[in-house]
């Protein structure tokens, strides 16, 4: 016999309640699935963007925030000098500004060096760098000749503010007028000028005379001839991975001192000389 006093439409409320209660959290988790899903899609196409780009730097730095670098697990590979036997090393002292090539307790080769500012350069809107050198265990990953800098964005900014002038990223695709109707853009791998008549004339850019433009100082994409700047890092470079290394310097100088932004900064000829009897995958402790 039902119940006189239930309402006519309880039964139907409660499974509507109990369906409800049930069915959410699977809402709430395809909710968030499908928002991963489509940052997924956007991180792969802004990926394939790059390389079609041929913005190979800048596609470095995205694997190193995704931890698809190689940098830490060359380091966790790299040996100790207590466990190195015969197996030769570099040391680095921040303090002293000195570097040893050794083997066991033998000094094979050492030089003054210059380190990282400790300096930090802050920019609107919460960004941060702190030029320091990385301390603790790195090793040699490769040895370049005539190593291009790649300067990052800091480089642009820190000029910029040093100068009065307002950083301008230029965007593949963009166009910044200059006088006479011309307009500066990015062809290929080339920033250059663009007149009415349709010629386009590459820009020489160095380091110390970037492209500005009226009170902005432009920042030329990842991937262009005009972001790489030679001579810079002298004539040789031991890379140690992270955009860190054991190089030249145009800036003679600063040896001896804390003058970079983070590297390791020796003479030329001392570069050179490390260039040539340092092995890729020696160890290189920095304290």
């Amino acid at each position: 016999m039902a119940d006189e006093n239930r309402p006519p439409n309880a039964g139907g409320s409660r499974a509507w309640v109990w369906a409800t209660i049930l069915v959410l959290p699977f809402l709430v988790a395809g909710t968030f699935w499908l928002a991963a899903y489509v940052a997924g899609i956007r991180y792969h196409r802004d990926v394939t963007r790059m390389a079609f780009n041929d913005n190979l730097e800048l596609l470095d730095d995205v694997k190193k925030t995704v931890g698809a670098s190689l940098d830490t697990l060359q380091q966790v590979l790299a040996l100790a000098p207590d466990s190195a036997g015969d197996r030769p090393y570099i040391v680095v002292s921040i303090a002293e500004h000195r570097l040893w090539f050794k083997r066991g307790q033998e000094v094979l080769f050492t030089t003054r060096v210059a380190t990282g500012t400790g300096k930090n350069l802050e920019q609107a809107g919460g960004q941060h760098w702190k030029f320091e050198t990385p301390r603790g265990r790195l090793v040699v990953e490769r040895k370049d000749i005539d190593p291009p800098w790649v300067p990052p964005d800091w480089h642009f900014i820190e000029v910029a503010k040093r100068k009065g002038l307002h950083a301008t990223p230029l965007e593949r695709g963009q166009t910044i007028p200059v006088a006479s109707g011309a307009v500066v853009t990015v062809d290929g791998n080339e920033v250059v000028t663009r007149y009415s008549d349709g010629r386009s004339v590459p820009l020489e850019v160095r380091e110390g005379k970037e492209l500005t433009i009226g009170r902005r100082l432009v920042i030329p994409p990842f991937g262009t001839n005009q972001r790489k700047y030679f001579g810079t890092l002298g004539s040789n470079r031991l890379y140690l991975g992270d955009g860190y290394g054991i190089h030249g310097t145009d800036e003679p100088n600063s040896i001896g001192r804390d003058a970079s932004h983070g590297c390791v900064r020796v003479r030329n000829e001392d570069a050179e000389l490390l260039f040539r009897i340092v092995p890729v995958g020696t160890p290189v402790y920095i304290y």
